[in-house]
């Protein structure tokens, strides 16, 4: 039982691999000069913003570069939800969006927000689910497909450490709720349908005051 996460990580690497359309080199410098809309959300610095108890939009900067394309381009073909970005999916073309893709994967990730107020018993428990995983309830680890220290693995996985928390509880809702379900072969839906809200909550504070980088 404890392979099975690697297993499906790895399928889960293939799938979308077979998916993600192949890309022009991006060129991060013509990028810079495209991402001035999306700094209203994503701010100038690509940090993202978080209002506790409000809404949250995510950190882009350091994202895959190829994550962050496939996930504008399901946004553009409806297979993701996302009622703030539908306005600004057809400003970019292929090439474009490559560009842009390249200078948030150039930028130096930065902290996230969330949860800084959150008592011990609460961070331990997300940082159970985070790190080892809850088998007595089929939940496994974040860092088992996310990468060491949940800072990403790859187009597939991407680094969830330092990303806000009311973005990642938002979006682990949104898989529970099946609003969400371009992961890879549903991994994110089958693991979230598993959680409770108490624990959607601690696991995304915590990752949330994990540094994005390794030490």
């Amino acid at each position: 039982m404890r392979y099975f996460p690697i297993t499906l990580a790895a399928l889960g690497l293939v799938a979308c691999a077979s998916v993600v359309e192949a890309a022009s080199e991006g060129d991060p410098e013509r990028g810079a000069g495209l991402v001035t809309p999306c700094a209203t959300c994503h701010q100038a610095d690509g940090s993202g913003k978080h209002i506790e108890g409000g809404q949250s939009w995510p950190r882009l900067a350091g994202l895959n570069a190829r994550y962050f394309i496939k996930q504008y381009n399901d946004i553009k073909s409806g297979s993701r939800q996302s009622a703030t970005m539908m306005p600004f999916v057809n400003m970019l073309n292929g090439q474009q969006l490559a560009d842009v893709a390249a200078y948030y994967a150039r930028m130096e990730p930065t902290p996230g927000q969330g949860g800084e107020n959150a008592s011990e018993g609460v961070l331990e428990r997300g940082k159970q689910i985070a790190e080892r995983g809850d088998w007595s309830q089929y939940i496994v680890a974040c860092r088992s497909c996310h990468g060491p220290g949940s800072r990403g693995a790859g187009e597939a996985f991407p680094g969830i450490a330092g990303q806000h928390a009311g973005y990642i509880e938002a979006q682990l809702k949104a898989w529970k709720e099946g609003t969400r379900n371009n992961d890879p072969q549903n991994l994110m839906g089958s693991i979230a349908k598993r959680m409770g809200d108490e624990d959607i909550h601690a696991v995304a504070v915590w990752l949330a005051n994990q540094s994005p980088v390794a030490e």
